[in-house]
């Protein structure tokens, strides 16, 4: 199973993934569905951040093979504008999801639950909950489609700016592909000589320097024990001044420290 790409766990679980933690991450989907589907096991997408790009068609082949899914996961409140905290989950399997959570004391019996009406209660821990949907409601009758697709393509092209950028450059280096709206890089002086802990200090630099002015806001994460730098795109009123800001901020901070 592991040769597919999938984590597998204790109840016969597949989950494949098309999401960003640390980089963005797309797994085999098909080729676990296989698996999946000869071994009877669950399969599971967990695409909180990127399945909102399934609204592109030129993204479609990300997601070859997540239709074969026993359940999928999407979070809009990380890709498609909403007020945290909203996540969308889809599954073709719902009397599943009920004789696992299902637990209705006498007090809450009903005659429509005795008829048959389905209740949200029975298909998860929580008992009550917000009207989180209507946020998301909101989202999509105030942009529409079209509009959100334009948005999503934009981030993925300043994303992709973004990397050529850092690609370009003799004193940068990006550790991780980009397929959605999320790079990876850091700071890689090519006139000095610096041991791996050094440069994982100096991008800590670069990185504490870049964030304290104030114009934007940069993230870090580690990729194989290597300190990374990260932007991700996905504000509705990001553009290219911001990008090009941070790019900015970064060659100053770099060149300094590099002298």
């Amino acid at each position: 199973m592991l040769r597919a790409g999938a984590l597998v766990d204790r109840q016969g679980r597949a989950d494949a993934r098309l999401r960003v933690v640390v980089v963005e991450r797309i797994d085999p989907v098909a080729a676990i569905a296989d698996i999946c589907r000869e071994h009877h096991i669950w399969l599971h997408v967990d695409a909180a951040y990127a399945g909102v790009t399934a609204m592109l068609p030129e993204c479609a082949r990300h997601f070859a093979g997540w239709d074969r899914a026993d359940s999928i996961v999407v979070n809009p409140h990380k890709w498609l504008f909403t007020p945290f905290d909203l996540s969308a989950f889809y599954c073709r399997r719902m009397n599943v999801v009920r004789e696992a959570f299902s637990l209705v004391p006498d007090y809450l019996e009903t005659a429509e639950g005795s008829a048959g009406v389905h209740n949200l209660m029975d298909t998860g821990i929580q008992l009550g909950r917000r009207f989180r949907s209507l946020k998301l409601w909101m989202i999509l009758r105030h942009f529409g489609a079209e509009r959100l697709r334009e948005v999503l393509r934009e981030h993925i092209r300043l994303a992709q700016q973004f990397a050529a950028r850092v690609d370009e450059h003799p004193d940068f280096e990006r550790l991780a592909p980009v397929p959605f709206a999320t790079v990876c890089f850091r700071a890689k002086p090519h006139r000095i000589a610096l041991s791996a802990p050094e440069l994982d200090r100096f991008n800590e630099r670069v990185l504490d320097a870049v964030n304290s002015n104030g114009d934007v806001f940069l993230s870090h994460t580690r990729l194989k024990g290597t300190f990374v730098i990260r932007i991700s795109i996905g504000h509705l009123r990001t553009t290219a001044a911001h990008t090009g800001r941070a790019w900015d901020l970064l060659v100053e901070h770099t060149a300094a420290f590099a002298r």
